[in-house]
């Protein structure tokens, strides 16, 4: 069984016992978190669609840790204009991890 959940901006195709990295959410580590946003739910050929969204479909899962990921280099050049600028920029996340799927 598979959802596809809406999380932090993003959707996300998860399935159960499967880790995952979403935006930093506010909550804290080794706590269950309950995700209403459900998009879909199937299994083999039933899909279930919502319109936006699934009623009365959810997710858990489990928070395992927060981070930050690797750095991302950003460098603007304007060639002959004597212009030059470095930037770097580091997105914080969740690691979450999905323990059930509630269609």
């Amino acid at each position: 069984m598979y959802a596809v959940i809406k999380t932090g901006g993003k959707q996300y195709r998860v399935s159960d016992g499967e880790k995952l990295k979403v935006e930093k959410l506010l909550a804290e580590v080794d706590s269950e978190l309950i995700i209403d946003q459900v998009l879909a739910v199937g299994e083999g050929d039933d899909i279930k669609i919502g319109s936006p969204l699934l009623a009365g479909a959810s997710v858990k899962a489990k928070i395992l840790s927060h981070g930050r990921s690797e750095k991302v280099t950003i460098f603007k050049l304007r060639r002959r204009k004597h212009y030059k600028k470095h930037q770097g920029h580091r997105q914080s996340y969740t690691e979450i991890q999905i323990t059930g799927i509630n269609a």
